[in-house]
């Protein structure tokens, strides 16, 4: 079971893993710290961008000799396999480490997997340490991976006249865009979201979507997209809303006087979908929402990470 030093280590390994937000696909946001005896940390770290170091790398760096003896924390199973980076349950048996709590077991392991490869090894491993709260950082990661398209989130102003775009009007949107790999806006364009920068042999984004929306989808995931923000109007959502494809969605509703007959005319909160948060600023209020929907089973297509 693990102590308590290592939950805290863990939550501490995921807040660093949601600094890979929006630059890692399509790798995974991953976060690690590596903890002594008496947890104190020696060095911590998370993976920034696919072709760099994984966030076991950069902490065991950090850590340097101080590693042999301690005990790794990590938001998802370490990688069994050699790419650009070298495989990371090998750096942590070189390491020296002797423990390793791992959050989220990795659906696209190789071969036996990085827990079996260290148990192999002679470290002790333990699976499953706040893995839900892992998951606000890895979810939309591990849904894609499921169904084989990007985990999709909708912003709009709920406006009178129906869906309005959300893009410079509120605030909130910019950090949506900071999250996502991809941004399309309501009269077709595709953009990298605003961290993106991956450069060649990353992500490839088209300049605009083609084909019907799963389709379309598909592509985008092939190209290494595995988050997209949709901004604007119904067009472009309407066929995506009734295929299923719509994942989350952040609406914003302008103030308006406490009594009212006019109505916006149009449900701020889709059917379908259920409300996780509310907040309130100065001229609006903010409710994210998301799918209701049984879990759908693990997409077994190409994983082009590593």
């Amino acid at each position: 079971m693990a102590s308590q030093v290592e939950i805290q280590a863990m939550r501490h390994a995921i807040a660093l893993s949601a600094h890979g937000l929006g630059t890692t696909s399509p790798n995974p946001p991953v976060g690690c710290v590596v903890v002594d005896g008496q947890g104190r940390i020696l060095g911590e770290g998370y993976h920034h961008r696919k072709g760099e170091a994984h966030a076991e790398g950069n902490a065991l760096c950090a850590a340097g000799g101080a590693a042999i003896g301690a005990t790794a924390i990590v938001t998802l199973e370490p990688c069994n396999h050699v790419g650009r980076a070298p495989a990371c349950r090998q750096l942590l048996i070189d390491a020296g480490i002797v423990r390793v709590v791992v959050a989220l077991v990795d659906p696209t392991s190789r071969g036996e997997g990085g827990v079996a490869a260290l148990r192999n090894a002679g470290v002790e491993v333990e699976v499953g340490v706040l893995a839900d709260e892992a998951e606000l950082v890895l979810g939309p990661w591990l849904s894609a991976l499921r169904t084989g398209r990007p985990t999709i989130t909708w912003s709009y102003i709920a406006d009178v006249s129906g869906p309005a775009s959300a893009l410079d009007r509120m605030p909130g949107v910019m950090e949506l865009r900071k999250g996502v790999d991809a941004v399309l806006h309501a009269d077709g364009r595709l953009e990298e979201g605003v961290l993106g920068g991956h450069g060649a042999g990353m992500i490839n984004i088209p300049s605009r979507i083609h084909g019907d929306g799963d389709t379309a989808l598909r592509s985008l995931y092939a190209g290494g997209v595995r988050s997209l923000l949709i901004d604007g109007g119904a067009g472009l959502t309407e066929p995506l809303l009734s295929e299923g494809l719509i994942d989350y969605v952040v609406a914003y509703l302008p103030h308006m006087s406490p009594s009212s007959s006019t109505g916006l005319g149009h449900e701020i909160v889709l059917a379908g979908f259920r409300i996780t948060q509310i907040s309130r600023a100065a001229d609006h209020v903010c409710v994210h929402a998301r799918r209701e929907a049984a879990a759908p089973v693990i997409h077994r297509g190409s994983f082009a990470g590593e």
